[in-house]
């Protein structure tokens, strides 16, 4: 049954929506940075497409194992004493490679960004999730993903840039003083994010989310559509500038294309409600969103075009960019306030499950086949988590009505 939501201050909802995606945008363009530059780093100390693999698959071994307690936390403390640790954590992470040149200095520092990133998120995502509900939750969240884009816009074109013109080096330094803009808008936020509340044990934990993953379709749906698009985002962030270095492209236009799938995504994020209604509503939304991130990630590694990747960068980040915050906002609305950080938390627990596991699985694949048989690969185990999606999809319009919740 949906718990009614509390009345939220106009100045209240304002305050924190600019401080949290001003804070959230410094946090992914370090991300994403780091997606450039960590890949590139690992090939200049002699790195084989495996070990480059298990590298980047190192930031989601942490958050992998406690998205879920650490939703617990957050609901206790309130978001934004966890915010401002977790942009302090990303201050740290990218200046740990200049203390500590070398393969131990980016483990250390992709293990610091990777738990520093999820607290991060799971406060942000937590706070603006008690800000509103239907549409103007939508609306909410379309902001704060399209925020996010314009950082994971700039952040591969900064660090590309960097990289060519001077040093991966003096790319970490940058990364670091970018993420000092989190602390700062961290110590912004106001009203409910400024204090925790109390948390039942029966609604927090492993086996508390484990049944509702059991009992609720809109649980299982949302974590299913971010499951797939974090696969799909994993492969094409991850690889795709292995791939291309791999054909003697410069950083700067490996960080164009990464660059160019962010701002599609950024681009429809806005118009998501309008965008949710044409498609037909929420449910056929998520699986044209995922049907179309599956098609521009199987022909990935078919072409070494420049201009044709682009498109295909462009149907990755359309489809990212509906499916990412609507499978949040059918999260948020699908449980009660008490359960909606932990909840948020097992939704992060399987986008770092498959960011850890997609290194893996492409890098594995990278040495044993072509790119683009990999690439490939990749789409259909998108496509799958698509049909699941096709599957579950019954039930949760069912939910949806006993809920009142209006579709789209």
């Amino acid at each position: 049954m949906q718990n009614p939501h509390p009345e939220v201050s106009r100045n209240d909802v304002i305050t924190n929506m600019v401080a949290i995606c001003f804070g959230l945008t410094s946090a992914f363009m370090v991300q994403t940075m780091l997606l450039i530059a960590v890949p590139l780093y690992a090939l200049e100390l002699g790195a084989t497409p495996l070990l480059v693999g298990g590298i980047l698959c190192v930031p989601y071994l942490l958050p992998l194992v406690l998205a879920i307690p650490l939703g617990g936390v957050i609901t206790r403390l309130g978001g934004k004493k966890v915010i401002i640790v977790g942009a302090v954590g990303m201050m740290a992470g990218p200046w740990a490679i200049l203390c500590l040149p070398g393969y131990g200095g980016v483990v250390l520092a992709q293990l610091i960004v990777g738990i520093a990133h999820i607290v991060m998120v799971l406060a942000a995502q937590s706070i603006i999730s008690g800000l509103g509900h239907g549409k103007a939750l939508e609306r909410y969240f379309g902001w704060y993903t399209t925020c996010l884009s314009g950082g994971q816009l700039i952040g591969p074109l900064l660090a590309g840039w960097l990289i060519d013109a001077h040093s991966s080096i003096l790319a970490f330094g940058v990364m670091g003083s970018i993420a000092s803009i989190g602390v700062i808008s961290g110590f912004f936020l106001t009203g409910s994010a400024k204090v925790g509340q109390p948390t039942e044990k029966s609604l927090i934990g492993y086996r508390a989310q484990a049944r509702l993953l059991k009992t609720n379709s809109g649980v299982r749906v949302s974590i299913a559509l971010t499951v797939a698009v974090m696969f799909a985002l994993g492969a094409h962030g991850t690889f795709l500038p292995v791939y291309l270095e791999s054909l003697s492209v410069s950083a700067t236009v490996i960080g164009g294309l990464v660059s160019l799938r962010a701002l599609f995504a950024m681009g429809v994020r806005p118009f998501m409600s309008p965008i949710i209604a044409f498609l037909g509503g929420r449910a056929p939304a998520m699986v044209w969103s995922a049907a179309i991130v599956a098609i521009g990630l199987m022909f990935t590694g078919l072409t070494g075009n420049a201009y044709v990747l682009g498109v295909l960068a462009v149907l990755v980040g359309i489809g990212s960019g509906i499916s990412q915050p609507l499978s949040m906002v059918v999260l948020a609305e699908h449980v009660s306030a008490a359960q909606r950080s932990s909840a948020l938390g097992m939704r992060l627990m399987g986008n770092r499950g498959v960011q850890f596991l997609a290194p893996l699985m492409l890098g594995f694949l990278a040495e044993i086949m072509p790119f683009n048989m990999t690439f490939f690969i990749a789409g259909l185990v998108v496509l799958f988590f698509a049909g699941i999606i096709i599957y579950l999809i019954p039930d949760f319009k069912k939910q949806e009505q006993d809920f009142n919740l209006k579709d789209g």
